[in-house]
């Protein structure tokens, strides 16, 4: 498996729904293999985090799907592979971006305090076994103006002042993706940890969180090798993906 590299099969679609479901169901049919990817210039139902809508541009950002074939990872797995495709994407946008870049737990891309990407992950499970997973990616390359209801948004454009190759900067990502999913594949689990938490956004900061209606202070201390964010205050917490909200 650590062999196959990602980005060889490169396939460019002009509109699509999902690049993710597009991917998906390729992968179910047997009609895509580990490192493929699906690349979109449009997406019409681009998806984000918990539900919520990818909105972007037409041609000017990376909106893109990879296969992977996690049919020799476990279950134990899950949270890794998410750090390793986060890194993948901090270290090919940290290296023009600068280091302001950061880690949003789970797996946003952040520089300074606005976001600039985004990462989805599906998963296939055959009869108990992980067989797939879909990792979409969504990043803000060369967008000059956001719609006002997205918060914070930024792209590599309004940080840097430079217009980048759409497609060679893909290419680009897709090799620093690689590096970091062999590295998992070669069982480097601690070192993407520590790699991890060393780029976590608000790391020893205070921040507001919410969960169910409670707003409270807290600082991040890290993330546990399960994909727990780890604060403390008067207590040390342990939150699941998904169980908090973080607040402005």
């Amino acid at each position: 498996m650590a062999s196959l590299t990602i980005g060889n099969q490169f396939t460019v679609l002009d509109s699509v729904d999902s690049s993710n479901n597009y991917a998906m169901a390729l992968a179910r049919s047997g009609g895509a293999r580990q490192g493929d990817v699906f690349f979109a210039m449009q997406q019409t139902a681009g998806k984000g985090q918990r539900g919520k809508q990818w909105i972007t541009a037409r041609g000017v950002n990376i909106m893109q799907s990879i296969v992977l074939e996690t049919n020799e990872l476990g279950a134990t797995d899950l949270f890794p592979l998410s750090m390793a495709m986060a890194l993948g994407v901090y270290d090919w946008f940290s290296e023009k971006a600068g280091d302001d870049t950061r880690i949003k737990w789970p797996n946003d891309l952040y520089w300074r305090d606005r976001k600039a990407g985004g990462i989805l992950i599906e998963n296939l499970w055959v009869a108990g076994h992980w067989q797939f997973a879909i990792a979409g990616m969504g990043i803000n390359l060369n967008q000059r103006a956001f719609d006002p209801a997205v918060r914070n948004p930024v792209s590599l454009l309004q940080i840097t002042g430079k217009e980048y190759d759409l497609l060679p900067e893909a290419a680009l990502l897709c090799a620093c993706l690689d590096k970091r999913w062999q590295q998992l594949c070669a069982g480097g689990r601690q070192q993407l940890h520590t790699d991890f938490e060393s780029v976590l956004y608000k790391r020893g900061e205070t921040v507001r969180l919410k969960k169910d209606n409670r707003v409270f202070e807290t600082m991040v201390k890290g993330v546990s090798t399960q994909g727990e964010l780890i604060t403390r205050d008067a207590l040390l917490h342990h939150f699941a993906v998904g169980s908090v909200e973080w607040l402005p």
